[in-house]
């Protein structure tokens, strides 16, 4: 068992469930330690964050990742316990394989082959790491990017190493991410008998008209390699259970992934202008989970396409898709980013898996970015 195989063995095998950590950065900070890298520990709330950087000055590369994984759900669905990592058929199962203690393992790794090789190279080589990705986002690179902004830590480049890759390591190559907004409209009428219409006012018919203009919406033509702006109904309730009332409330939740033509304050305000139009009694709550972001071309990108290109065999696709990533965190502190990890079929599943093979190249790959940015 090679040293990125046995790391991120040792990792799966912490059950680090968000946004616990589970001991995960205490053994990553003694290994980049003896590396020679200075690690501080940032607890946050309930949240372990570790920054370790090696070097010093500009310019400033960041590798960007998580140690808490999303929970296994049903553990007797998998094949084989999702907190003991297996290797079967060339393949590595276990919850976080590619999501993503994988690339993190790979990075440890990395940074460790770089610095030996190049102990005075120029600017500064650092890792941030967070334990709350996959929930709240709140007390992660979310809070540690407002400490940076105190701090006047500047940032040039950040590779996150979220599972990227569609069907071969280094097929794709994550230039941007849309925003995400999300919300949860109360809409009010009155509760009555439904014999008697007269003396209710009904918010699901009331609220009707709105949310089939909210949907039927034209946001917008896409942002150069973004997708148009996109607005999702995900959940409706309203109703006591019974089929003889009319409900006195309405809830709806719905969420926004939108592109750099927009921003979160522009669409809260475009779909309360919206409600307003309709006369409706309403509350609307809204949590914004971030900005757009899009790194341009630039030396980033031409080394990522360049070093992938290498791995994949021909350029990578540059792509804008997906969910969201804590990149968004740090690209409005002025810094380049990108994401390169693993193929992602499998990631959030029962039997979440890496090949063994990908695994044992990622050092490599990221090695090799790091040397031409940084050499």
């Amino acid at each position: 068992m090679n040293d990125v195989l046995a790391l991120t063995c040792d990792l799966i095998a912490r059950p680090s469930v968000t946004p616990e950590d589970a001991g995960c950065q205490q053994l990553i900070a003694e290994r980049l330690n003896t590396a020679g890298f200075n690690c501080e520990h940032l607890r946050l709330g309930e949240v372990n964050n570790l920054w370790a950087t090696h070097g010093s000055g500009a310019p400033v590369l960041v590798l960007l990742g998580h140690t808490d994984v999303v929970p296994t759900g049903p553990v007797e669905a998998w094949s084989s316990d999702p907190f003991k990592p297996e290797v079967r058929d060339g393949v590595l199962y276990g919850r976080g394989a590619a999501d993503m203690k994988g690339s993190v393992a790979a990075f440890v790794v990395a940074a460790e082959q770089f610095v030996a090789a190049h102990p005075n190279h120029p600017g500064t080589l650092a890792v941030l790491l967070t334990s709350d990705e996959e929930g709240d986002a709140i007390d992660g690179v979310r809070h540690v990017a407002k400490l940076f902004v105190e701090r006047g830590q500047g940032i040039d480049w950040c590779i996150t190493g979220e599972p990227s890759s569609t069907a071969t390591l280094g097929d794709l190559l994550r230039v941007g991410r849309r925003g995400s907004l999300s919300a949860k409209l109360r809409i009010k009428g009155v509760q009555g008998h439904v014999a008697y219409p007269e003396k209710a006012r009904n918010p699901i018919h009331l609220a009707a008209p709105a949310l089939a203009e909210l949907t039927a919406r034209h946001w917008d033509d896409g942002y150069e390699s973004f997708p148009s702006t996109s607005l999702q109904i995900s959940n409706i309730n309203g109703g006591t259970g019974a089929n003889n009332v009319i409900p006195g409330e309405l809830q709806v939740m719905f969420n926004l992934r939108y592109n750099p033509h927009w921003n979160a304050e522009k669409l809260e305000a475009e779909i309360g202008a919206l409600l307003d139009r309709h006369g409706l009694d309403y509350t609307l709550d809204w949590h914004r989970s971030g900005e757009p972001f899009y790194t341009p071309e630039g030396r980033l990108r031409s080394v990522a396409r360049e070093v992938l290109a290498g791995f994949a065999g021909a350029a990578p696709e540059e792509s804008t898709g997906g969910g969201t990533s804590d990149a968004r965190f740090i690209a409005p502190l002025g810094a380049q980013c990108i994401e390169v990890g693993p193929v992602n079929a499998s990631i959030h599943q029962v039997d979440e898996n890496v090949r063994v093979a990908d695994l044992q190249a990622l050092p490599d790959l990221y090695r090799k970015l790091i040397e031409k940015l940084l050499d």
